[in-house]
């Protein structure tokens, strides 16, 4: 086991925590000015139990992260509800349901690298780069000269994730979207 600060949380990461193996689904850094110090805000979900709850560690807490046999993968196609994965290493396959990644498959491209964790040789959660690139399939004309404006739109990306983006944004582009919140980052 090896502990880690609680500012390097991220998505999919799995914790040990008050003797249980938790997945993190979503993770904030949160500062509240002049009320004390920084946290993280954490959502987990019990892996055994399917339980969610919130937690807030101290940006100087340590974590114990859970023991887990991480294996490379890459996804392959999607088989109605089944996302598969091919291990790198002896080529067996994997199906893992949509319920299982949790929001996950958005950022998943056929041929993209995974990490997928196994504890006791059970599938418990992927980990996905930081970022990905997607393109545009579907979003509003983009407006000429809107380069410095706080307004955004929809766009429906090539896996069916739809992401909040500039209004300088048009159909056909690659934008780099975080795999954390999904969120716009810069176009590809």
């Amino acid at each position: 086991m090896s502990k880690v600060g609680a500012v390097e949380l991220r998505v999919g990461n799995l914790l040990e925590w008050d003797k249980r193996v938790w997945r993190v689904l979503k993770c904030y850094h949160v500062h509240v000015g002049g009320r004390g110090g920084a946290f993280m805000q954490v959502e987990m979900k019990d892996i055994e139990a399917g339980t969610k709850t919130n937690q807030r560690f101290r940006t100087e807490d340590k974590v114990e992260r859970a023991f887990v046999d991480p294996r490379e993968m890459t996804y392959s196609y999607q088989d109605g509800d089944f996302y598969v994965f091919m291990d790198k290493e002896n080529f067996e396959e994997l199906r893992l349901s949509a319920e299982f990644l949790e929001g996950q498959s958005g950022y998943l491209l056929p041929s993209s690298d995974v990490q997928v964790n196994l504890y006791n040789g059970r599938p418990i959660g992927i980990e996905l780069a930081p970022s990905v690139i997607l393109t545009v399939t579907d979003t509003e004309p983009a407006i000429k000269n809107a380069t410095a404006t706080n307004t955004f739109k929809a766009a429906t990306t090539e896996t069916g994730l739809v992401v909040q983006v500039p209004p300088f944004i048009s159909q056909g582009e690659k934008i780099k979207v975080s795999t954390d919140d999904g969120s716009y980052m810069e176009r590809a």
